[in-house]
Parts: C-alpha cells; structure tokens; sequence
C-alpha cells in the first residue's frame, strides 16, 4: 500500500497534454466487436516478441486487439489494431509496443511504443490468479524517465484488456522486478488498473484521502475525427456503492481545461440514479433528458463515453441508458436503446 501511494502521489503531479492523430473507425455504436475466436485460448504460451516486423494480413488471418500507446503531447491511449492469427495473443500485443517494432507502419501520427527499440520479452499467464508474468530483455532499460509512468501504464492497461487477466508482474533478465529500473518506481505489489492512467488530482482533493475514478474524454485529430482518451482523476474520498454516479459527474464536469481535450457529455446533464444489478454485469443510469441533443437523441460520443466510463469503475460490462425513467431513448444514429448496451471489445479502432 506504501509503494501504491507513493506511486500516486508521484503520478497526481503529472502534467500531461493531448494531441490530435490521423482517422479511426466509428466506434461509437451499440453492436459491440466481439472478442476474437479463441483469443483467451490463445492466451498462455510464453511467446518471445520484439523482433519481428508487420506484413499485410486478410481479415481471415487477423485479430484486433487493443494496445495503449503515447500520443505526441504525453496521454496514454487505446488504439485497437489488426494483428495476425497466432498463439500467444497476450506477448503478441506487447510486441506492438516495441519502437520500431511491427506496430510502426499502422500506428497513426504522432502514436509511439513505449517499450525501447529491440526490447524482447516472453508472457507467461496464471488462469487461476489471472497474472501476467513479463520477462523483459536488458533493452527494456533504456527507456526515458519521464516516461517511466506511461510504461507501466502502457503496459499494464493492454494486458488487462485480456479478460483473463487483472494483474501484472515484471521481470528483467529472469528476476522479478521490485522497482522500476530507471526512475526507481516501487513495484513491490503486482500492477493493476487501479493504479489509474493519465493521472491527475481534482480540485480541492487530497492524494490520502481521495478516489480514483477513470472517465473517458475525447480527443481530435487534424481530420476532424474524434478518438477517446481515459483519465483517472483524483476525487474525495468516495464510497463504493458511489463510484459509478462520481465517475458521470466528473464526466459531466468535463476535462481539465490546461489539457486539450474535449467533454463528451453536455455540461448540464443531470443524473438522477446510478443502480448496479444484483449480479452485478449491468450498471443502469436514469438522466434527465439534459442529456439528450436537440433532436431529443442522445450523441454518439456521450453514449460511448458513459459505457466506457460506467463499465471501467464497476467491472460490469453493460449499461442501461434510461431518461427520465423510460429505456425508450435513441442514439444519433437511431440506434435504439432499450436494450443494455455491451462496452466495446476493442476502442479507437484503427482505419487499415
């Protein structure tokens, strides 16, 4: 719990700014993607990555899976990308994060691997703990100290998108790794997303006595197309049960102003209840109609954002929309939603 905190506190004093990248597809919609056939079985393996370089693969022979990258101004984002067919799933992604690596070509502007130029590694998967044990090479040293923080995001948040893992512990050279090499950042418990990611302290909170919350804005590239960036923010200290309502009023609220990114949800949106069913997979949120645009649909962009943000801080995976009591609520697209919508396999997909 002292390295956690230490490593919060180091994290709530960091300033990190955004920036736009090239096009991605619409994602925004209820039909949710799937996750790949046989990816959890493909999970386990051991692969060795780092070195190989990326070929033009058929929809037949690929897979997307989400891999977080920097963008140009420091945020850590998703960026869901095709990868090809193999055993191994969980190595493979982190072999996308090599600079320099197979991921180059596809990566949008401005979009880099954090992991150091010839890094190699092997992943290894506990089904019982859901832990992810990576084995990095010595190049996995050289990376840059600013960036020290964003590693272990990058990191930890692409292996956690595999549903068979919450947890992740780090090797160099076959030792577990009980701080990081370079800016010395305690890893004396195995990491997870409650470390949060792009971190930053709301006003008036205290790092002893705060919650994290993880709520999704958005970003714009110079094509005009809009991509979504999760911040954890630092609020007073919140109970359980609360957390999802304290996540859409900080949704609400919007981004911090120095940053660059942009609200999703219209600044007057009310909530009026956030209830998480009894088997805990569905999260249903009860708005006024503030929410909704002028032509009484609710946007593309408030929708995916409260999904993703609901269903980061509760673990369920699906969200009832609802306005003033009734499910009879359409999106932009006239998608109708009346039925839960399922959060996104794969976010910011990117245009091949």
């Amino acid at each position: 719990m002292k390295g956690r905190m230490r490593w919060l506190a180091a994290a709530a004093i960091i300033v990190v700014l955004t920036s736009g990248c090239s096009t991605f597809k619409d994602n925004t919609s209820q039909g949710i993607d799937p996750p790949p056939i046989g990816a959890e079985e493909m999970m386990n393996g051991g692969k060795q990555a780092g070195t190989e370089t990326s070929a033009p693969v058929s929809a037949a022979e690929s897979q997307q899976v989400t891999v977080y990258y920097k963008n140009e101004k420091g945020f850590i984002a998703p960026l869901s990308i095709n990868v090809p067919k193999k055993e191994g799933i969980a190595a493979q992604a982190l072999e996308y994060l090599v600079d320099g690596g197979p991921a180059q070509s596809m990566l949008p502007a401005g979009f880099t691997g954090l992991l150091p130029k010839g890094t190699k590694l092997t992943v290894n998967i506990n089904s019982e703990q859901k832990l992810a044990t990576v084995d990095f090479s010595k190049e996995f040293a050289a990376y840059k100290a600013e960036d020290e923080r964003r590693l272990l995001e990058a990191i930890t948040w692409t292996l956690t998108g595999f549903t068979t893992v919450d947890k992740v512990q780090l090797r160099l050279n076959g030792k577990d790794l009980k701080e990081m090499p370079v800016a010395k950042t305690p890893l004396d418990a195995p990491l997870t997303r409650a470390k949060g990611i792009n971190m930053e302290l709301a006003p008036g909170a205290e790092i002893g006595q705060s919650t994290p919350v993880t709520v999704y804005f958005s970003n714009t590239d110079a094509d005009g197309n809009r991509y979504f960036v999760p911040v954890t923010r630092m609020i007073n200290r919140t109970e359980q049960d609360q957390v999802a309502k304290a996540a859409i009023d900080q949704l609400i609220k919007g981004p911090s102003s120095s940053k660059g990114l942009s609200k999703v949800v219209a600044p007057n949106a009310e909530v009026l209840a956030v209830k998480l069913s009894e088997d805990k997979s569905t999260v249903t949120v009860d708005f006024t109609d503030k929410i909704l645009e002028q032509d009484k649909k609710i946007s593309a962009d408030a929708l995916q954002a409260v999904v993703l943000s609901v269903t980061e801080n509760t673990g369920a995976s699906k969200v009832q929309i609802m306005v003033n009591g009734d499910v009879k609520v359409t999106a932009a697209n006239n998608e109708n939603l009346s039925k839960p919508v399922i959060r996104p396999t794969n976010i910011n997909p990117v245009k091949m």
